[in-house]
């Protein structure tokens, strides 16, 4: 028997970003419809010859301007077949991360407006936003504790206690910074570079960078990433 179906599939994207201490969420000012002015997660439906991730990078591009690198599928939203009072809609939600110093947010498409939260003060969401992004939060949380995502968030060279305060930001509560720093230098995959701060109070910090290859090297040799703290 032919499905008598008619769903819609779409995307949206949970864009963290970290700078100045501070984790932050990408979202976009609705142009129009029913959430017009509302802001929400940069998204759309996907197109017939469309695979899902290119329909992510699609969306992106349209609605804020930007490329990113990492990205993971996070979950596929349509319990609630009211989740879009227009018709029933299926989201398929993916998390990326990006070093928000190096983006320039540019607004088109179906967005008026493109801009980066605080996640302690993100607005009110149109949809069901906010229970995606909540989500990705929590799975942020988690996969940090499993594999080293966190460098994503970084430039290419970081100071330490950039490390320090990124982790402590996405979770939210106090670290131990001399059993941090020890253990994740005992991995082997986090190099000390030659360049120095140029704060001139205090003693000069050392730069750092993640080795990836070695990384990928030590993975293949059956590592396991464990960062309890």
């Amino acid at each position: 028997m032919e499905p008598n179906q008619q769903i819609r599939i779409a995307v949206d994207a949970i864009v963290f970003g970290y700078s100045s201490q501070k984790l932050y969420i990408l979202f976009i000012k609705q142009k129009y419809g029913e959430y017009k002015d509302k802001w929400v997660l940069p998204g759309g439906f996907v197109k017939n010859d469309e695979p899902l991730i290119q329909a992510v990078h699609r969306e992106l591009q349209e609605e804020a301007g930007i490329k990113v690198n990492y990205l993971e599928q996070l979950y596929t939203f349509g319990d609630d077949i009211n989740r879009d009072k227009r018709f029933r809609v299926i989201s398929v939600a993916y998390m990326a991360l990006v070093d928000a110093t190096h983006l320039n947010l540019t607004a088109d498409t179906d967005a008026s407006a493109a801009d980066w939260f605080d996640i302690t003060s993100m607005p009110v969401l149109g949809y069901d936003h906010e229970i995606i992004v909540q989500q990705a939060i929590e799975r942020l949380k988690n996969k940090l504790t499993y594999q080293p995502i966190g460098f994503d968030l970084l430039p290419d060279e970081f100071l330490f206690s950039d490390l320090e305060n990124l982790y402590m930001s996405i979770l939210n509560k106090e670290i131990d910074r001399r059993n941090f720093r020890k253990k994740l230098l005992s991995f082997g995959f986090i190099e000390e570079t030659d360049r120095v701060s140029s704060h001139k109070s205090g003693r000069p910090a050392k730069y750092y960078r993640f080795n990836v290859e070695k990384y990928t090297a030590l993975q293949k040799k059956g590592f396991h990433f464990d960062l309890m703290i």
